[in-house]
């Protein structure tokens, strides 16, 4: 019904750059708030950043200042620009979007399936 492709993914060193994009398909009526998560091997997942659809942002404090969230509703398509990665920023990356599919209809919660982020130091 609703899907959330994610790229972008990939290894880099220590210090370098990745832009990880999320693109949402199928019935959508309306996205509202659209975010990273991440979860390392052993680890829970943990939010990254979100931003909803007015274009308010949050991040959790270890990436602020270095990861920037973005959207653009028009392709409902979510952006995280990821710069001076460091080797604790390694994980596999989850786009998350809340959905509704109808003009009166609820908002449910979709995953992406991931895409794998490695830093090397």
């Amino acid at each position: 019904q609703v899907q959330l492709a994610e790229s972008g993914g990939g290894l880099v060193q220590a210090g370098g750059s990745l832009r990880l994009s999320c693109a949402a398909s199928g019935s959508i009526f309306s996205i509202n708030v659209m975010g990273w998560y991440r979860q390392a091997p052993g680890k829970q997942r943990e939010l990254v950043a979100v931003i909803t659809s007015g274009g308010s942002a949050n991040y959790a404090d270890s990436v602020k200042g270095r990861f920037t969230i973005s959207r653009d509703n028009a392709k409902n398509t979510v952006y995280l620009q990821m710069n001076s990665l460091k080797p604790e920023d390694t994980a596999v990356y989850y786009c998350n979007a809340d959905v509704t599919t109808s003009y009166s209809g609820n908002y449910y919660s979709y995953w992406g399936q991931g895409t794998q982020v490695t830093v090397s130091s």
